[in-house]
């Protein structure tokens, strides 16, 4: 079979399913079509291949499941050999090009996280915004955790129990938090602020939710306003405000409810319903938990 060399292979990233144009094998297990977020598994049973396989859209965890083989790949210019047996694991960083040889035959499982499920992990646990993520170059390592949630996700894959999506995005997510820890380098946006949002970042989102007061609100559309993670948002928020975002929307729906029945224009019913309570017995609850009073006591006191 003729393998292109890496100047014929494509310039764009590809896909998980685009992978076995380049690395021919016979496909026992693939996720495609089960709406997994952020992570794809497929399982192959290969025979002895020289391949070179262009830059991929996400990262590449490989679990050997049957077979042994001796194993060289070339990434980033080096060569690196060893012998894979069942129970060994490689990682392959995502928007690099690499070279791989063996001669026996085979079975694995390859999972693919994507950048944005990396990301976004990674975020949560440093605490910052992240930019970049790269995994080592590790061609093999015997890791239990790594080989146990490849072979969790491609069991999951075949059953399709109730819950399956939940559950294999919990493996991944526990999976690429111990990649993270083991087998990364990250680079991050800004240095970490431990002071909160700025003057400006903490006014733009004041006036975000006064002006929406009505709507529902999302931690992810309040993080976006000021271009940063949730994770880190919601620990910048509680620095500047010094409560959660929850709790000040609640608290603002409140006073604007309070300030609506002062005025003695809206039907109670009406005024939750402007200050995005879900019904009027919600904002009776939180008037009744906030401040000790009724909105019904609050209304009667405009007519005294």
């Amino acid at each position: 079979m003729f393998e292109p060399p890496n100047s014929e292979l494509p310039r764009s990233l590809i896909g998980p399913e685009e992978l076995p144009r380049w690395v021919p094998g016979k496909t026992l297990l693939a996720s495609d079509g089960f709406g997994w977020r952020g992570v794809t598994m497929r399982s192959y049973r290969y025979t002895g291949l020289d391949v070179h396989v262009p830059a991929m859209r996400d990262y590449m965890i490989v679990a050997y499941r049957h077979g042994l083989t001796p194993m060289a790949r070339q990434f980033d210019g080096h060569w690196t050999h060893e012998h894979c047996v069942p129970g060994d694991v490689s990682l392959l960083t995502r928007a690099e090009r690499s070279h791989w040889h063996w001669t026996d035959d085979i079975d694995v499982i390859h999972l693919y996280l994507s950048p944005q499920m990396l990301a976004k992990v990674s975020s949560e646990v440093m605490d910052r915004d992240v930019v970049d993520v790269r995994l080592r170059d590790v061609l093999k390592v015997h890791d239990p955790v790594i080989a146990s949630a490849a072979t969790a996700i491609a069991e999951e894959s075949m059953q399709q129990d109730m819950g399956g999506q939940l559950y294999v995005e919990a493996v991944a997510t526990q999976m690429s938090v111990h990649l993270l820890r083991k087998y990364s380098s990250m680079s991050y946006r800004q240095p970490r602020n431990s002071c909160g949002l700025s003057a400006r970042q903490a006014r733009q989102v004041a006036e975000y939710i006064e002006s929406r007061l009505e709507t529902p609100l999302t931690l992810a559309e309040m993080a976006a306003l000021v271009g940063i993670s949730t994770w880190h948002f919601l620990r910048q928020f509680r620095a500047r405000f010094g409560c959660a975002p929850h709790a000040y929307v609640i608290q603002r729906r409140i006073e604007h409810a309070r300030c609506l029945l002062l005025r003695g224009v809206l039907p109670i019913k009406e005024v939750a319903a402007a200050c995005g309570f879900s019904d009027q017995a919600h904002m009776t609850r939180q008037f009744r938990r906030h401040l000790g009073i009724t909105p019904a006591a609050v209304r009667s006191s405009t007519l005294r």
